[in-house]
């Protein structure tokens, strides 16, 4: 069979490592799809740029013609980032018959069931596991390893970011503003850390996560959203005083045909194995009927790590092409788009509160709590900063998200009740 020729649409971090894979496992990767590899042109923005990669000068090109339009092209691994151009850019190639390897989860999460079913019709694939978790090849793994399965819910540390912060909060209690200091020194973070610490990324990710394990098709509006700015170090000591941990997870679960996908501060029990993933590192918690619990962990972003997961893709779009059946990897959705309503979402809740300590003040705030049917599984009482002021800790049992609204709103309006300081989920006790 003739090469593959390949189109690499950037040569940023991931980009240089899947030209080194692809180079350094030449014989290995022929000998597993049968046929050759090749690059043959990269998309860049800078010709003159001094790369951390010995390339072909021939192979550079800032036009994009020059890979979407070339009839010698088979394959456009996509690593360059963006959404609205790169769409364009990726419907391009499709309707040239143009096979589409991305790691782009901002594009997949807005425009990917669009492009999966452009990609269809025009007989092509697009995989995408490596917008996941990086090396993790977690997207492959709810596809095909565990397709026969009923998965009933997914819990993940998806962002490497927030991750690294909460891990240096939680084990040296260091302040929130000198963490993301340090992460954006040695390149976790970027220069605007929006995207990681209010949570995006991480919804974007579990929107994907949730597609391909749900078999519903959802869209990142439907995901509830909650970053890490807000935690401070007393929330961390609070939650470790009753033997939790905090980290930022995505949570999806599916009941009875609705779902729900929330990326939020969640209290895990300290021995919880999602509670154990530290710094940078990623970690996809699986619950399925028949196989029960399953855990895919290892590093979420990287050059070689990602690069890895591109370049395992682009093997599979290759035997596609020598077997004869590309654009049979999307499946149309086999579930209506249903979410739950908040009478149907719980979960446990940790409840901080500033109260005025006086005679009676406790029950005043249990009582609001008993009017909406909320028990508690554990309870603290400590005094605060100021004189006739305490502090109320409550981890409440499972209640409903409309629950616990109702609750919080009601005792906004006690005048015992100084301030609501914090609530975060609780889970993993299953």
């Amino acid at each position: 069979m003739k090469k593959i020729q390949v189109g690499l649409c950037g040569l940023g971090t991931v980009g240089t490592g899947v030209v080194k894979v692809l180079e350094d496992h030449q014989e290995q990767i022929k000998h597993k799809v049968g046929c050759e590899i090749e690059i043959s042109k990269i998309l860049v923005s800078n010709l003159e740029k001094t790369r951390d990669v010995v390339i072909k000068q021939d192979w550079l090109t800032i036009d994009p013609a020059d890979l979407v339009d070339n009839p010698e092209i088979d394959v456009i691994i996509e690593v360059m980032g963006g959404i609205e151009d790169t769409n364009q850019l990726l419907e391009r190639a499709i309707r040239n018959k143009k096979h589409i390897v991305t790691a782009n989860k901002d594009l997949m999460a807005v425009h990917g069931q669009k492009l999966l079913r452009l990609a269809k019709e025009n007989k092509c694939d697009i995989l995408y596991d490596a917008s996941v978790a990086g090396g993790i090849p977690i997207l492959r793994s709810l596809s095909d390893g565990l397709a026969s399965d009923h998965i009933q819910k997914i819990m993940g540390i998806v962002n490497g970011t927030t991750n690294y912060i909460m891990t240096k909060m939680t084990d040296e209690g260091l302040p929130f503003d000198e963490v993301l200091e340090e992460a954006q020194a040695l390149g976790f973070a970027e220069a605007d850390p929006t995207s990681d610490v209010d949570g995006l990324d991480a919804a974007r990710k579990m929107t994907l996560l949730a597609n391909i394990a749900f078999r519903m098709e959802l869209n990142l509006e439907d995901v509830h959203m909650v970053g890490i700015r807000g935690i401070t170090q007393e929330d961390i000591n609070f939650a470790e005083s009753l033997d939790y941990t905090i980290k930022l997870i995505g949570i999806a679960s599916m009941q009875d045909g609705k779902a729900e996908v929330t990326v939020e501060p969640t209290l895990l029990p300290k021995d919880h194995p999602l509670a154990l993933v530290k710094n940078e590192y990623n970690a996809v918690y699986v619950y399925g009927e028949a196989v029960g619990e399953t855990m895919f962990y290892g590093p979420g972003a990287g050059s070689l790590p990602t690069a890895t997961a591109v370049v395992s893709d682009l093997m599979e779009v290759v035997k596609n092409i020598r077997l004869g059946i590309s654009g049979n990897t999307y499946i149309d959705p086999q579930f209506d788009h249903h979410l739950k309503s908040d009478s149907e979402k719980f979960s446990r809740q940790f409840i901080r509160l500033e109260v005025e300590d006086q005679a009676g003040a406790f029950q005043e705030i249990t009582n609001v709590f008993s009017d909406e049917k909320v028990s508690f599984a554990k309870i603290l009482q400590l005094p605060g900063d100021r004189e006739k002021i305490a502090e109320i800790v409550m981890v409440t049992h499972k209640i409903s998200r409309e629950q616990l609204l109702k609750s919080l709103a009601n005792l906004k309006g006690l005048d015992v009740v100084k301030r609501l300081i914090s609530h975060y989920r609780v889970d993993g006790e299953e």
